[in-house]
């Protein structure tokens, strides 16, 4: 197809074209009027012609109206929101900002942080020769690194002496300093030199001084009121964290790092969780929650044939010891048991740090992530990532066996993999946690009201103990939990699981509501090809439950028709028939 110049814009060309001579050359702007495609360069050739009044142009491609017309507005439209309050500003956020001609936004500034030590035995890191009962302080310099780390202004306090009077004149030049968080370390014991604790008390409003978790039981939290009057802040955050080293720095990253990130108007201030299986039996604590410290990394096979996170414990786990802290990239949370967990268990890891470095995450890639069907997923890829994960989900095996270490948990890796399979359907899911009880009301009911009255999850799911024998209990616990009974849900996970085993009607199902939880599901079927079929037929209807359980008046089934225009029903005396699929729906079936 030849093409004289002279009418190169008529419905072919979008640019300016002009030749000088043999150099085709094309300049972006404004498309031509009457233009309605562009052919790039590299799709033409120029045409040597004898006249120098008439150039020629041929073209190589076939074009369409509309190719490579970048329509005013086609990237942003007039109106749209390109940033909201609590987003993070990151290159792409400052392209975007330069787009819209935005050169100044309002920012929340970053926290300033007073590190201070306390404690007659510390001496500086640079002292040559320690003297009999020294150590050298090795927090301060750790909590001042992790501060900056997470882009804080820090203020070194130096090294405060077990004297009550020294450390209370340390806190108010601290308080007084204008900064936002003091976090001290030592002093917050039960011995009779531990002054920091009543100090804070003396100051402000201590709001805990002990939690139950293991290691960093005697951590302190409390609100101090600023006495300078030129202060923007209304309070000063102090936390007095254990003395000893490993217990300092994992009370930094499970309470200190969510304050800074409050502060700095993160809209979710939590660290990341995933789901990594052990790859060594670890021992629990029968007392407390621990926060075991472990590298994990992804891996092609985890153990269960599937793509994965590989949790390994970074060895001895005393509280002193600071190498147990050196590689790790995540804290394991174990709940408080009298046995150990199973190599092979899936379990919660709560990332801190980059996990890029470990061994085996160079096979870590974007497509592996977001793969549900071949692996556990990756939730909340950063702590503001809420948007990604709607609904909480938390899955609790409920078996002796799994439960005393005597055989491996395989139903919980398959929940996790069903859910997450139908995580997008869901509108979008995110496992916040995974447990193992054995076959005990108490525990079994402890457990699921620490996750709908505590965590606030929005669905439960309960695996194992539904059937007739006397340690099958798990029916039990959970409808003493119920406040409201979901009988349709059972009635399909009935109907479904006879299709594939009429064994499924010696299963005793129990689900219900409990505040904004949807709970239980006891009886939710895991071998392979149950849960498919269970799930497959609970989906159509179990993102709307959710958002009902939730609060939302306004979710309605998809195909809903308002009270005025539906048409009315005919209802029998003594027989109400079920829908059938595939059937025009009439009528209202909203509950409100």
């Amino acid at each position: 197809m030849t093409i004289s110049f002279d009418k190169i814009a008529i419905q072919l060309v979008l640019s300016w074209v002009s030749i000088d001579f043999s150099m085709l050359s094309i300049y972006p702007g404004p498309v031509p009027e009457g233009a309605d495609a562009v052919v790039q360069v590299e799709d033409t050739e120029s045409i040597s012609v004898a006249s120098a009044a008439r150039k020629q142009v041929r073209i190589l491609k076939q074009t369409s109206p509309g190719v490579d017309i970048r329509a005013v507005g086609s990237d942003i439209a007039q109106g749209t929101i390109v940033l909201k309050s609590g987003e993070r500003l990151g290159a792409a956020e400052i392209g975007l900002l330069a787009t819209v001609g935005v050169v100044t936004v309002k920012v929340y500034p970053s926290p300033t942080i007073g590190v201070l030590s306390t404690g007659d035995e510390l001496a500086e890191p640079t002292i040559g020769r320690l003297n009999r009962g020294q150590i050298r302080d090795s927090n301060r310099a750790m909590i001042l690194a992790a501060a900056t780390q997470h882009q804080c202004k820090v203020l070194d306090l130096g090294i405060a002496h077990d004297d009550e009077q020294e450390i209370e004149r340390t806190l108010d030049n601290a308080f007084a300093s204008g900064i936002d968080i003091l976090l001290s370390s030592g002093g917050v014991s039960m011995g009779d030199r531990d002054f920091v604790k009543p100090l804070l008390q003396k100051k402000g409003r201590v709001l805990f001084q002990k939690v139950l978790m293991k290691p960093g039981k005697p951590l302190t939290f409390a609100e101090i009121l600023p006495r300078s009057s030129d202060r923007t802040s209304s309070k000063i955050l102090a936390f007095g964290l254990p003395g000893n080293p490993v217990s300092c720095l994992v009370c930094f990253h499970l309470f200190v790092v969510p304050a800074i990130r409050h502060v700095s108007g993160w809209a979710n201030p939590h660290l990341p969780r995933v789901q990594a299986r052990l790859k060594h039996s670890v021992k629990a604590d029968p007392h407390r929650a621990e926060f075991h410290r472990a590298v994990i990394s992804w891996q092609l096979n985890d153990g269960s044939g599937y793509q994965g996170f590989i949790a390994e414990s970074t060895g001895h786990q005393v509280s002193s010891r600071l190498l147990s802290m050196k590689s790790a990239n995540a804290l394991l949370e174990l709940p408080a048991s009298e046995t150990s967990v199973p190599a092979g268990a899936s379990v919660s890891a709560i990332l801190i740090s980059d996990i890029s470095n470990s061994p085996g995450s160079r096979n870590l890639q974007l497509t592996d992530l977001s793969s549900t069907q071949q692996g556990h997923k990756l939730e909340a890829a950063d702590a503001g990532s809420s948007e990604l994960s709607e609904f909480k989900v938390a899955i609790l095996t409920v078996s002796d066996t799994v439960a005393t270490g005597l055989g491996p948990d395989r139903s919980g890796p398959r929940a996790v993999s069903v859910v997450n399979s139908s995580s997008e359907r869901l509108g979008g899911t995110s496992i916040v946690s995974t447990a193992v009880v054995p076959d005990d009301v108490q525990k079994i009911k402890g457990m699921l009201q620490k996750w709908s009255d505590v965590d606030k999850v929005d669905l439960i799911l309960t695996l194992g103990g539904t059937g007739f024998t006397p340690r099958d209990v798990t029916p039990e616990a959970t409808k003493s939990m119920i406040e409201k009974e979901t009988p349709g849900l059972l009635y399909v996970m009935m109907r479904e699981s006879l299709k594939v085993t009429p064994s499924a009607m010696l299963s005793r199902a129990a689900a219900g509501i409990r505040g904004s939880t949807l709970l239980g599901l006891a009886g939710l079927r895991l071998h392979d090809s149950l849960s498919a079929e269970c799930m497959e037929a609970l989906l159509p209807a179990l993102k709307h439950a959710l958002k009902q359980v939730r609060g939302d008046k306004r979710e309605k089934h998809p195909r809903h028709i308002p009270h005025a225009q539906a048409a009315p029903q005919m209802r029998g005396s003594a027989v109400t028939s079920w829908p059938q699929g595939g059937g025009e729906e009439h009528g209202c079936s909203c509950s409100h």
